[in-house]
C-alpha cells in the first residue's frame, strides 16, 4: 500500500495527490490561510470533519481543513496544551508533587499541588513552576504524540506518578493508548495538542485559595489574558463539593467506575441525591429566614436543571407552610415582530430584550399589591404572545412566586421590584469529579450531553442538530448569564456525580449517528471519546424525582 497515492481536497476545493502515509504537518504549506495567518497558526486539522494532531499520517482520501489558533477548536487545543505544559513543568521542578486540576474559574483552571511531606506550596514554588514553563516555551521543544501498547502505557503513567490515570487504566483497557511526551515527561490527554511549546507564550499562574489558577486568553482574542474577575460564591460551592467527594473517596471517574464494576454504586447514587435535596432544603431555609421574600428568581445556563429545581424548591417551601406559584419567564417572550435579531439575522431569544420587561414588571407590581393578573402564554410555533382568562393569578399572604429563566439574576429584568422581596438563585452543573489528575470534566460538556439526550427524548432532534445550535446557546450564556453569577443570594450545584454514566446510555447511540460529512462530527467524536471513560449505569437506578429525569424521562414531576 506504500506506493499508493491519496487525493487530498483543501478548503478552496483544490486537490492534490500525495503519497500514502504523508505526515499532515508536511502539507500545511499547501493550504491557503487567511490573511495574517502563518503555519504556526495551524494547531491541528479537520480531516473529514474529525480533528487530528499535525502528527498524523494520511492513509485515506480526505478533505482537509486547518484548525486555526483563533477558532473555538484552536482555543481548546491551546488550553489543553497549556495544561500539559504545566504538568511537565511541575514534574520537572517538583517530581514528587501531585498536581490536580479543578474547575474553570476567572478565564483559567484551578489547580492544587500536594507533596508527600505535606510541604506548603506557596509563592516561591509557584514562581519556579512559572519560570520552568517559560523556559520550555523559549526552547520551542517538540510535543510528541504516539501510540503505545497497553502495558507500556501502564508503565509510563506509573513512572510519571499519575495515580488516578493508572487507576483508570484498570477500567479502560484499549490495546493501544495515545501518549503525549515532552522531554522526559509523558501524560494522557483526550484530544490533540500543539506540536511544539513555542506557541504557548501567553499564560499566567496566579495564587488563589490554597492553590493557583492557570490563566489563558479568552475565546478568539489570543492577544491578552483578560482581567481577573473573582467568583467567590461559585468557588465556595466547588470547594464544598470537592471536600464531600474526598470524604466519600470518590473524586475521579476511576473511583466511580470502581463502584460501578463492583456493584456498589447504588449507595453512592442515594448519597448524591440526598445531598442535593439537602442543599435545596437549605436554600428554602434561607428564603424563609429573610421573611420579606415574595418572589424567587432561578437562573442558570442551558440544561442546568432549572425546571426540576423549581419544582423541588416548591415542595420544600410547601413543607414550610408556603403556597408556591411557579411561572416560567418564557411566558413573557414578545411576538416575533418585536424579537431582536442577532448578527446573522436570526431571532435572538437569549437577549433580555426578547422578553416583555414592561409587562412582566407591571404584572409583578400588581401581584405584590394584591391585584389579580393574567399570565401570558407564548406560542413557540408561530412566535405569538396570547392572553387567556383561564390563566389568572393572584398572591395571598402565604403564597410565594417562583420564576425560572436565564435572566433571573439580572436586575434589569425586575427594575421596579424592591431588592428585599427578591431572592435570586444561580444553578451550575459543577461536578467535582475529574477524569484523572490532569483531565477535568468541563461543565459545558456535561450540560451539552444532557441537552442532546433531552432534545432527542422530548423534541425528536438528533445530536447533530443540538450540537449545531450549541455555540449560539453558549454565546447567550456568556453575555446574559455568567456575568451575573455573583448577584445570586444562593448557588445550587445541580450536577450529580454519577449522571454521565447514565446519560452515556442514551447519548452514545445518538452521537454515533452523526456522519463524517456533517460539520458537527468533530464535536460528536470528542464527546464519544469523553463518554468512553465512564462505565454505564442502568437508567432504572435513577430515582423518579432526580434532576436527571428531566433529561431522560420517567420523572415523578410533570413538565
Amino acid at each position: 500500500m506504500s506506493d499508493q497515492f491519496l487525493r487530498i481536497t483543501f478548503p478552496d476545493n483544490s486537490e492534490k495527490q500525495i503519497p500514502y502515509g504523508t505526515w499532515v504537518r508536511d502539507i500545511i504549506s499547501d493550504i491557503t490561510l487567511p490573511d495574517g495567518m502563518t503555519s504556526d497558526s495551524v494547531f491541528a486539522v479537520k480531516m473529514n470533519n474529525k480533528i487530528y494532531s499535525l502528527e498524523k499520517r494520511l492513509k485515506y482520501n480526505a478533505r482537509i481543513e486547518p484548525v486555526l489558533a483563533d477558532s473555538k477548536d484552536g482555543t481548546l487545543i491551546y488550553r489543553r496544551s497549556l495544561c500539559f505544559l504545566l504538568a511537565a513543568a511541575c514534574h520537572n521542578v517538583f517530581p514528587d508533587a501531585r498536581l490536580v486540576v479543578g474547575h474553570s474559574l476567572g478565564s483559567g483552571y484551578y489547580y492544587t499541588v500536594s507533596t508527600e511531606d505535606g510541604k506548603n506550596f506557596g509563592a516561591p514554588e509557584l514562581t519556579r513552576i512559572s519560570d520552568e514553563m517559560h523556559s520550555l516555551v523559549a526552547q520551542n521543544l517538540p510535543i510528541h504524540t504516539s501510540f503505545v501498547s497497553y502495558d507500556e502505557a501502564v508503565s509510563i503513567v506509573e513512572k510519571s506518578g499519575l495515580t488516578e490515570t493508572r487507576r483508570q487504566l484498570e477500567f479502560i483497557c484499549p490495546p493501544r493508548v495515545r501518549i503525549n511526551t515532552l522531554g522526559e515527561f509523558s501524560d494522557l490527554y483526550f484530544g490533540p495538542l500543539v506540536c511544539a511549546t513555542g506557541v504557548l507564550k501567553l499564560f499566567e499562574l496566579r495564587a488563589y485559595q490554597g492553590g493557583f489558577l492557570l490563566r489563558f486568553p479568552k475565546g478568539h482574542d489570543g492577544s491578552k489574558i483578560p482581567d481577573f474577575i473573582d467568583q467567590p460564591k461559585l468557588f465556595e460551592i466547588y470547594r464544598k463539593y470537592k471536600t464531600w467527594g474526598r470524604r466519600l473517596g470518590v473524586t475521579s471517574v476511576a473511583r466511580l467506575n470502581e463502584l460501578i464494576v463492583n456493584r456498589k454504586v447504588n449507595d453512592f447514587i442515594d448519597i448524591t441525591e440526598t445531598l442535593q435535596e439537602k442543599c435545596i432544603s437549605e436554600i428554602a431555609d434561607q428564603i424563609a429566614a429573610r421573611k420579606t421574600v415574595r418572589v424567587v428568581l432561578i437562573a442558570g445556563p442551558s440544561s442546568s436543571g432549572k425546571t426540576t429545581t423549581s419544582k423541588k424548591l416548591a415542595l420544600e417551601l410547601q413543607a414550610m407552610g408556603y403556597v408556591p406559584k411557579v411561572i416560567s419567564l418564557d411566558c413573557y417572550y414578545v411576538d416575533h415582530s418585536r424579537t431582536p435579531r442577532d448578527e446573522n439575522g436570526n431571532f435572538d431569544f437569549e437577549c433580555l430584550e426578547a422578553l416583555d420587561i414592561e409587562l412582566l414588571n407591571d404584572n409583578l407590581v400588581d401581584l405584590f399589591n394584591g391585584k389579580e393578573i393574567i399570565v401570558p402564554t407564548y406560542n413557540f410555533h408561530d412566535g405569538t404572545q396570547h392572553f387567556d382568562e383561564k390563566n389568572r393569578l393572584s398572591l395571598k399572604e402565604n403564597e410565594i412566586l417562583i420564576m425560572e429563566g436565564i435572566h433571573g439574576l439580572n436586575d434589569k429584568l425586575t427594575p421596579r421590584i424592591p431588592a428585599e422581596i427578591k431572592f435570586k438563585i444561580y444553578l451550575s452543573a459543577l461536578t467535582q469529579l475529574n477524569i484523572d489528575d490532569h483531565n477535568r470534566i468541563p461543565t459545558s460538556d456535561n450540560r451539552l450531553v444532557r441537552r442532546i439526550v433531552r432534545d432527542y427524548q422530548f423534541r425528536g432532534k438528533g445530536a447533530a442538530g443540538t450540537i449545531a445550535m450549541w455555540p449560539s446557546v453558549r454565546r447567550g450564556e456568556e453575555l446574559y448569564i455568567f456575568p451575573f453569577q455573583n448577584n445570586a443570594d444562593a448557588i445550587l450545584n445541580t450536577a450529580l456525580d454519577y449522571e454521565l454514566s447514565v446519560l452515556k446510555v442514551y447519548a452514545e447511540p445518538l452521537l454515533r449517528c452523526v456522519k463524517p460529512s456533517e460539520t458537527e462530527y468533530a464535536e460528536a467524536c470528542s464527546l464519544l471519546r469523553f463518554l468512553d471513560q465512564f462505565a454505564s449505569i442502568a437508567p432504572t437506578a435513577v430515582p423518579p424525582r432526580s434532576i436527571i429525569r428531566e433529561f431522560i424521562g420517567g420523572s415523578a414531576f410533570k413538565y
